[in-house]
């Protein structure tokens, strides 16, 4: 697609790295924080989270005069017009346990395009940025993704799960897809957050990687990142990933067409599109 011919796309991703920067080193300091807001059994917000999503929104719509849309608060609707859409603190679980996975996720969209990403990991000092015809950058600089075509060249990143969940995308048959991913790639990983996944899969470090999660603040940067990377980003179905998709499959163009071949040899039609699903979750 083409981007809004008002925006300019270089000077909004400039704008919003200052303000991830500006912001990282409270994300630093704040690592090991406990849950301040429960969502789940094992999901929930630190108070991090909830201070760095209102700073980051106040500073960019003051900035910009785009609208955001966080994952603790909300924000304009995420699949028309332009809009931001933000996760403060990717990796929730990990970074309250201390684990570095864990970073801050920014991107752009228009009319539910990922156009712009974002994805900043300061306790490894690492700055993944890229928009539509733009190369992807790694800490300012160009990064020239993995040239692998086979899945026994690289590490795949595999999105956490419980097997006994059911949902869209049940925990037994992730089991059955990660069972015959083990015996065909060099390593799998579980890294526990999408966007460390996504911005390793842009860059090469994974050839790519495989989120079973629908939320747009989880996976809009990474699909920008990828793409900004010459890769594809689809959902396990198959269709490009837009902020309706129900799951992420991303990675370099060669790697993307065999982590679909696998998902459907072992899963068939059942996650096709048009199928009728429940409800899916994240796990």
């Amino acid at each position: 697609m083409t981007a809004d011919a008002d925006l300019d796309l270089s000077r909004l991703l400039e704008v919003a790295g200052g303000v991830l920067d500006g912001v990282s080193d409270e994300f630093i300091a704040g690592l090991g924080a406990p849950s301040a807001v429960r969502k789940g059994a094992t999901d929930f917000a630190t108070q991090v989270d909830l201070d760095l999503e209102r700073r980051i929104v106040g500073e960019l719509t003051e900035l910009t005069g785009i609208g955001v849309h966080g994952e603790e608060f909300g924000g304009p609707p995420v699949d028309k017009g332009v809009v931001w859409v933000l996760d403060p603190v990717d990796g929730t679980y990990n970074y309250s346990a201390g684990v570095p996975l864990t970073g801050i996720l920014l991107a752009l969209l228009v009319d539910g395009e990922s156009v712009l990403g974002l994805t900043w990991l300061p306790l490894s000092r690492q700055r993944f940025a890229g928009h539509l015809d733009s190369p992807l950058l790694c800490n300012g600089e160009p990064v020239t993704p993995s040239g692998a075509t086979s899945l026994a060249q690289c590490a795949i990143g595999f999105g956490p799960f419980n097997v006994g969940h059911g949902g869209r995308y049940p925990g037994a048959r992730r089991a059955d897809l990660i069972r015959a991913l083990s015996g065909r790639v060099a390593r799998l990983r579980m890294t526990g957050s999408t966007g460390v996944d996504m911005a390793y899969a842009a860059s090469g470090t994974f050839g790519g990687s495989i989120a079973f999660g629908r939320h747009p603040w989880d996976n809009a940067a990474g699909a920008a990142l990828v793409r900004a990377a010459g890769g594809v980003a689809t959902d396990l179905s198959g269709q490009r990933w837009t902020v309706d998709s129900p799951s992420l499959v991303a990675g370099s163009p060669g790697i993307h067409s065999a982590l679909m071949d696998v998902v459907h040899e072992v899963i068939g039609d059942e996650w096709s599109a048009d199928a009728s699903r429940p409800e899916e979750t994240d796990r």
